[in-house]
C-alpha cells in the first residue's frame, strides 16, 4: 500500500485542537472577525447551519410550536428579578450603558457623557426574561395554555476562551420557551424537546448521542431539571449538544406568568426552555472530520453532489458542458432523505483535480468528474467522500454508466448518511468503560491516556449540596466533568465510586469541550 498524501498538513492524531482549526480553514467555513470570540461564518459553514435550521424548524413547527422574534436588548431590572438565573450569567453579560458616540478631541470616538441611559441593556445571553414579559401579557386563561414558542436569534456571551463553533462570545441558536398548567405537562414538554434532539442528531446530522439527566450541578442556572445530549468527538472527548430544562415556576414567579385556572383560581404556569445552537457545526466537524477535512453527511449538506467538467477553458468546452448540465438536471430530478437532491455544476476556472481538493477539504458527499472521454463512453468518475481512498491508498474512484450513476445516486446518498453514523457510533460505543469501580480507578484511567481517553460510566449515590461539591472539586483536578446520567441506563448494582454508599443511577463521567 502506498503513503496517502493527505489534504490537510495537520492529523488528527497529532494535534486534534489545531487540526480542527485546519479544517474549518481548510473546508472554508468561518474566519476570525477582528473581534475577540466573533467569526466571520463564510456561505459554505452558513450553508450547513441554514440545512440544521430548517430540518429542526420543521420538527419544531411539526409540535405545534410558533416562532417569534423578540429583542436583542434586555433591560437589565428584568435579570434582578431572578437571582440564581442571573448569577449564572453574569461573568458573561454585555452591557449596553450609552447610546451616542461623540469627538473626544483627539480624532476618536468616546461614549457621550450625556448620553448614559438610565438604565443598562443586556446584550441577549438568553430570553428567560424578556419572553416571560410577554407570556404574562399573553396568558390570562388556562385556555391560554399551552403557551408554546420558539425564536432564532443570536446571543452573546461574552466567553474568555473562545473557539469557532464550539465556543464564541456570540452564536447563533434556536431557543423554545413554553408555559403549562401543571408540572406532568411541563415536564412531558422538556423531554419530547429532549427526543426532537436525539433524533435530529443522529437522523440529520448522523451524530450518536446519549440523551440524559444533567447532575444537579450543571443544571441550568433557575432550573428544576436540565436534560443533555452528548456526543464523543474523535478526540473521546464530550461535547453537550444541546439541553432542555424544565423550570418549574421560579420563572414565572418572577415574571408573573399567571392564569385563571378551571375553578377561577389563579395559579403559576410551569415554564421550559430548551435549545441547540451553532455549536452542532463544531460537534459535526469533530465527529467526522479526517485528515482530508471535512465529511459533511448528506442530510445537510448545502450541495449533496458535485459535477466537474474536466474543462480546457477553451470554445471546445461547450459539448461537455452541456452534457454535464443534462446530469446535473438528471440527478436533481431524483429525491433523496426526503428531498430533492441538491447538485452543484461547478464551472469555476481551475484544473478538475485542483478543484476535486477543494470539495473533498469541504466534505461535499459525492463528486462527479467527467472529461470528454467519460461524455463519449457514456461513463462518469465518482468519488463519495466517506469513502475516500482504496486499500492501495489511492483515490477511490467508481466509474459508473451516466444513467446508473443518476439511477443510484439517491441510495448512495442514503448510505452515505447511514456510514457516517454508523462509523461515529461504532468509535463512541467502542470508546466507553463501565467496569471502573473506584475513583484511584477512575483517576488511573484517564491519567494514563490524557488526548484519547474516552468516557467511563460509574455508579453513584447522587450526594447534594456540600457532599456533591466536594466529588465536584475531585474530578475538577482531573480536568473532568459529569455530563449526564442517560436515560436507558441500567440500574444500578454497587457501590458509589465517591461516597461508597449504595448506587442509585450510573453517570458518564468525561473530559468535555
Amino acid at each position: 500500500m502506498s503513503a496517502i498524501r493527505h489534504a490537510l498538513s495537520i492529523k488528527r492524531e497529532d494535534d486534534f485542537a489545531q487540526w480542527y482549526q485546519e479544517v474549518i480553514s481548510a473546508a472554508d467555513m468561518a474566519e476570525e472577525s477582528g473581534v475577540r470570540g466573533c467569526m466571520v461564518i463564510k456561505p459554505w459553514g452558513y450553508g450547513i447551519w441554514e440545512r440544521m435550521q430548517r430540518l429542526m424548524d420543521a420538527r419544531i413547527k411539526a409540535a405545534g410550536v410558533q416562532n417569534a422574534y423578540f429583542p436583542l436588548f434586555i433591560p437589565l431590572s428584568n435579570f434582578a428579578r431572578e437571582a440564581e438565573h442571573v448569577e449564572g450569567f453574569a461573568k458573561e453579560m454585555a452591557v449596553v450603558t450609552h447610546h451616542r458616540l461623540v469627538s473626544d478631541g483627539k480624532g476618536g470616538l468616546i461614549p457621550d457623557p450625556e448620553a448614559k441611559l438610565e438604565e443598562p441593556l443586556v446584550v441577549r445571553p438568553t430570553s428567560e426574561t424578556i419572553i416571560g414579559d410577554a407570556m404574562s401579557r399573553w396568558v390570562q386563561s388556562w385556555r391560554d395554555l399551552p403557551l408554546l414558542l420558539n425564536q432564532w436569534a443570536n446571543v452573546v456571551r461574552w466567553e474568555m476562551r473562545t473557539r469557532m463553533f464550539l465556543r464564541t462570545s456570540e452564536f447563533l441558536w434556536q431557543e423554545g420557551h413554553t408555559a403549562h398548567e401543571t408540572r406532568v405537562d411541563a415536564v412531558a414538554e422538556t423531554l419530547r424537546a429532549l427526543e426532537m434532539y436525539r433524533s435530529f442528531a443522529e437522523e440529520e446530522l448522523s451524530l450518536p448521542v446519549v440523551a440524559g439527566e444533567k447532575p444537579e450541578n450543571e443544571r441550568f442556572p433557575g432550573a428544576v431539571s436540565t436534560y443533555s445530549i452528548e456526543a464523543m468527538m474523535q478526540d473521546g472527548k464530550a461535547l453537550q449538544a444541546g439541553t432542555s430544562h424544565y423550570l418549574g415556576t421560579s420563572f414565572a414567579h418572577a415574571s408573573n406568568i399567571r392564569y385563571q385556572d378551571r375553578e377561577g383560581g389563579q395559579q403559576l404556569c410551569h415554564t421550559t426552555s430548551w435549545g441547540v445552537s451553532t455549536r452542532m457545526v463544531g460537534g459535526v466537524i469533530m465527529t467526522h472530520g479526517d485528515d482530508d477535512g471535512l465529511r459533511v453527511p448528506p442530510a445537510i449538506a448545502p450541495f449533496q453532489v458535485i459535477i466537474l467538467p474536466m474543462l480546457r477553458e477553451n470554445d471546445g468546452d461547450a459539448p461537455l458542458i452541456a452534457y454535464c448540465e443534462e446530469l446535473r438536471a438528471a440527478i436533481a430530478a431524483k429525491d433523496a432523505l426526503r428531498e430533492p437532491i441538491r447538485v452543484l455544476l461547478d464551472l469555476k476556472p481551475g484544473k478538475a483535480a485542483a478543484k476535486r481538493w477543494d470539495w473533498v477539504r469541504k466534505g461535499a458527499p459525492v463528486i462527479i468528474e467527467v472529461g470528454p472521454r467519460d461524455m463519449e463512453n457514456g461513463k462518469v468518475s465518482l468519488l463519495r467522500r466517506d469513502r475516500l481512498w482504496n486499500d492501495a491508498g489511492k483515490s477511490d474512484f467508481s466509474f459508473p454508466s451516466r444513467d446508473e450513476a443518476v439511477d443510484g445516486i439517491a441510495a448512495l446518498l442514503v448510505d452515505i448518511q447511514r456510514s457516517l453514523f454508523e462509523e461515529a457510533a461504532a468509535r463512541r460505543d467502542a470508546n466507553i468503560v463501565r467496569d471502573i469501580d473506584s475513583f484511584d480507578a477512575l483517576a488511573d484511567f484517564f491519567n494514563a491516556d490524557a488526548r484519547f481517553p474516552g468516557w467511563v460510566e460509574v455508579q453513584w449515590s447522587k450526594p447534594t449540596g456540600a457532599a456533591l461539591d466536594a466529588v465536584v472539586e475531585r474530578l475538577k483536578a482531573l480536568k473532568l466533568t459529569f455530563r449526564n446520567v442517560p436515560l436507558n441506563a441500567d440500574a444500578a448494582s454497587g457501590a458509589c465510586i465517591f461516597t461508597g454508599e449504595p448506587a442509585v443511577e450510573r453517570i458518564y463521567v468525561a473530559r468535555a469541550y
